[in-house]
């Protein structure tokens, strides 16, 4: 609901109150009307001052007999039917019946946001459950400040309605009394007809000569026409009076249901609105806290995670610190099998060293002893030759 709204409907209250406060009493007009003998004084006056208005010898003055009396009454009437005729608004039920109708169109659970958007949903772009919940918020709240803007006009229309009403009940009430009184002056001069007028006439007629009987007849005959023309006029007052005194309990049962819409009304702006308001911005506020709470949850296990796992890997790398730390530069293994593989190299030298010697030895003795038979061969071969060339050259001689 806009704050305009909101500060009218409160300005109103005053109002509603004032007018809803006032007991309005039942109608209970006299039924029985007071003849003119038995009138007092002041109303056998009045009574008096009506039956003057009467013209026997007028037709239109008998027709129109009581007329007057509810000629102000039918201003009042047709005023506050052109006011209906000018106001271009709904029934106030209508708008009651809509703005119920918009609170229960609109659904809370639609904030379930932790539901995950299916497939479907990602792939027609449908919004977020809260981001759809949001835009739901403020098309509603657009219609409820549209209907009660509506219902703030329904509550002043029905207020001066009330106002109203509580005119025409008083004009129908006088109305009501002023009715006793030509019906009384009607009565008064039907009984004065009677008893005076129309004897009065028919002795003239008997007493006419012939020559005029026939006119004195006529007149008879027109006086009790226009007396039996009062007779029915009388009649039609006294039923429009009977209509009349019904009708003063429709017009306070109007203004009773009136009243009793605009204490809904009002009490629908000044509370019940407000309060759906209220409720429904707990609901977003809630909704939204529920939110920041999962993202502390979220980030309270991503922390409590961070410092299992930094515990996990401090042991670990502590346990590869420490033990490289207490580890000597060398390992005594790798000292004993470098040891060991120095010795075996030692060892393994030394008789390589041993056997090439041996070998070396053994080759010297092999090479003087090849040299030794290269010197004996030589010197056979040296012998041979001085030989053979001495018995070569005796024999060429």
């Amino acid at each position: 609901m806009s704050e305009t709204v909101r500060q009218q409907a409160q300005a109103a209250l005053a109002e509603v109150d004032k007018i809803t406060a006032v007991v309005l009493p039942e109608p209970a007009p006299a039924n029985a009307v007071v003849a003119l003998n038995d009138a007092p004084a002041p109303v056998s006056a009045e009574i008096r001052r009506r039956m003057d208005e009467l013209d026997m010898g007028n037709t239109q003055s008998i027709v129109s007999f009581g007329s007057a009396a509810q000629s102000e009454l039918q201003e009042i009437s047709q005023s506050m039917l052109q006011g209906v005729r000018n106001k271009d608004v709904g029934p106030a039920g209508d708008s009651l019946r809509n703005i119920v109708s918009t609170i229960r169109g609109f659904s809370v659970s639609e904030l379930d946001t932790r539901r995950e958007r299916t497939w479907w949903e990602k792939l027609l772009g449908r919004a977020a459950p809260m981001a759809k919940f949001a835009a739901r918020f403020e098309e509603v709240q657009g219609q409820i400040d549209h209907v009660t803007d509506d219902l703030l006009k329904h509550e002043h229309v029905l207020l001066k309605d009330i106002e109203s009403l509580d005119v025409l009940y008083d004009k129908t009430l006088n109305f009501y009394d002023e009715l006793a009184l030509y019906i009384a002056a009607g009565e008064a001069k039907i009984a004065d007809m009677d008893a005076n007028d129309i004897p009065a006439k028919e002795a003239e007629v008997q007493a006419a000569p012939e020559d005029q009987g026939v006119m004195r007849a006529q007149e008879l005959r027109d006086i009790r026409s226009a007396r039996d023309d009062l007779e029915r006029r009388v009649h039609d007052l006294k039923l429009t009076r009977q209509v009349t005194m019904q009708s003063l309990p429709s017009i306070r049962l109007v203004q009773e249901n009136d009243k009793s819409l605009v204490t809904k009304i009002n009490s629908t702006l000044v509370n019940t609105v407000p309060l759906w308001e209220t409720q429904l911005a707990q609901a977003v506020t809630i909704q939204r806290s529920a939110e920041a709470a999962v993202a502390v949850r979220d980030a309270n296990d991503l922390t409590n995670d961070l410092l299992t796992a930094n515990a996990e890997n401090l042991r670990q790398a502590n346990k590869v610190i420490r033990t490289e730390m207490e580890r000597g530069v060398f390992d005594i293994d790798a000292v004993k099998s470098a040891n060991a593989n120095l010795i075996a190299t030692i060892e393994e030298s030394l008789q390589i060293a041993d056997e090439g010697k041996r070998k070396r030895a053994e080759a010297e003795t092999e090479l003087q002893k090849m040299e030794s038979e290269l010197k004996n061969t030589l010197a056979s071969a040296s012998a041979r030759k001085d030989g053979l060339g001495g018995q070569v050259g005796g024999a060429a001689g």
